[in-house]
């Protein structure tokens, strides 16, 4: 674990296991991100477009010196391109190796969720790909989408990305 994962889990009183997952809104659904790959939440900065990289790759940050890669995950599945506003933030993973920033268009809330309250992904049929999903889980009256962000952000991602 790293320093900016020990001071997000100290600020929001957070215990260090698998189970916990911070959600936020995309559209207006919600999904989650395993906590343990969340490396800090920055409100919605400057991002340099990088030439030559599909829509869904914004450009980069500079996050404390370092080139970070900025994706949109509206666009990287799919969806309508919505506007940046106040509530915009950009949520910081770890993805592999690589640090990668999602834009996103607000943060929700952080979940503890047993094994036990996690459904599988739906089967909804031949041709739909749901392995970036690791589940669904039910929060309050809806459910909250839970990915696999290293699936999301797979081989196509790593091979448009400038190298760590």
């Amino acid at each position: 674990m790293n320093e900016l994962q020990d001071e997000l889990y100290d600020e929001i009183g957070l215990a260090e296991d698998g189970n916990q997952f911070l959600t936020f809104l995309l559209a207006g659904e919600e999904y989650g991100v395993q906590i343990l790959k969340v490396q800090e939440i920055k409100g919605f900065s400057a991002i340099t477009p990088i030439p030559n990289t599909p829509a869904f790759i914004k450009g980069a940050m500079n996050l404390r010196g370092t080139v970070v890669p900025v994706v949109d995950l509206r666009e990287r599945f799919g969806m309508v391109a919505g506007a940046y506003d106040r509530f915009t933030v950009i949520i910081v993973v770890m993805v592999g190796e690589r640090i990668v920033g999602l834009v996103v268009d607000a943060v929700s809330d952080v979940l503890s969720i047993t094994e036990e309250e996690i459904a599988p992904p739906p089967p909804l049929g031949h041709g739909v790909d749901t392995t970036f999903m690791t589940g669904m889980a039910k929060s309050k009256d809806k459910f909250v989408l839970l990915l696999d962000i290293d699936a999301v952000l797979g081989e196509e991602m790593a091979a448009a990305l400038p190298a760590a």
